[in-house]
């Protein structure tokens, strides 16, 4: 059926035994465009793969959320189960009212000391995400991280889009660098936690991050915190944290943040009053 019409279509594109390119070119061009289609189809939709039926971003992407109703689970632009082959996750299973504390440590500004006391208060476990710069500048908070039962784990040294690292060793030295000196200071070992800077990030990052032990944690519940320069007020970072908490929650929060280090015990309390209780990302893995 294929060579009857490809020679149909050649008799109509002829005229007197030669081509007629007024009408050959728009019809070539048709043809072109359906293949190149159907073959972008066949490979990718959007820098997206499809196994299993269930999408995993191929190329290097930056971690995103869609938000549905009010306390339910966002969807992350990676599938949980296709994320979870690489000992990636961003939310937990079940509507158990459990919700996970984590914070991103660029630096040292004069808050975390004020969300560590409100988390002591709270008797809430947290795991921080450390790099290079906060280790080096604030190693009597990090020891107080570890004295107060709290986790710390890998956000690398120098806070790099490591999804632009494609050389093993050199992503290796990122992390190692870090719990280097992390048990320098401490005398503990570091969490095998790790966080991609920005929340960039590619299959070939999760690999290799996987291959070195440890488990990467994205998040499915953050708000625009990290700007020093216009920092959210108490009444909208509450309603943005409290709305769109859920079971299973990963939440992301910037220590840097003066408008954290604020509300934590009130943003604490209203959480507890809405039933959830705080769990650890040891948990989370069990």
């Amino acid at each position: 059926m294929k060579t009857i019409y490809v020679k149909k279509i050649g008799q109509k594109l002829t005229k007197g035994g030669k081509v007629d390119w007024k009408k050959a070119v728009p019809v070539f061009a048709f043809l072109a465009a359906c293949f190149l289609f159907g073959r972008a189809a066949a490979e990718t939709i959007g820098g997206v793969m499809e196994t299993s039926g269930e999408p995993l971003i191929l190329k290097t992407e930056n971690w995103g959320l869609g938000f549905g109703k009010e306390g339910q689970k966002p969807t992350g632009n990676a599938s949980a189960s296709e994320m979870a082959k690489y000992n990636a996750y961003f939310c937990g299973e079940g509507e158990e009212k459990v919700l996970y504390l984590t914070f991103d440590c660029g630096y040292e500004n004069g808050n975390t000391q004020a969300i560590l006391d409100a988390l002591k208060k709270h008797n809430a476990p947290a795991t921080f995400f450390v790099v290079g710069h906060f280790l080096e500048s604030a190693p009597d908070i990090v020891k107080r991280m570890v004295e107060d039962g709290h986790t710390v784990g890998n956000h690398t040294y120098h806070h790099f889009d490591m999804s632009k690292l494609s050389d093993r060793n050199s992503f290796k030295k990122e992390l190692d660098d870090v719990s280097t000196l992390f048990k320098e200071i401490t005398g503990s070992e570091l969490s095998m936690y790790y966080r991609p800077p920005q929340g960039k990030y590619s299959i070939n990052n999760l690999m290799m991050a996987q291959e070195l032990g440890y488990s990467t944690f994205f998040w499915s519940l953050a708000y625009v915190d990290w700007n020093q320069d216009d920092q959210p007020s108490h009444e909208e970072a509450l309603k943005k944290l409290c709305s769109r908490i859920h079971p299973g929650a990963i939440v992301l929060l910037h220590s840097t943040s003066k408008t954290n280090g604020e509300i934590m015990d009130e943003l604490l309390t209203k959480w507890e009053e809405m039933g959830y209780t705080f769990g650890r990302l040891e948990d989370f893995l069990k």
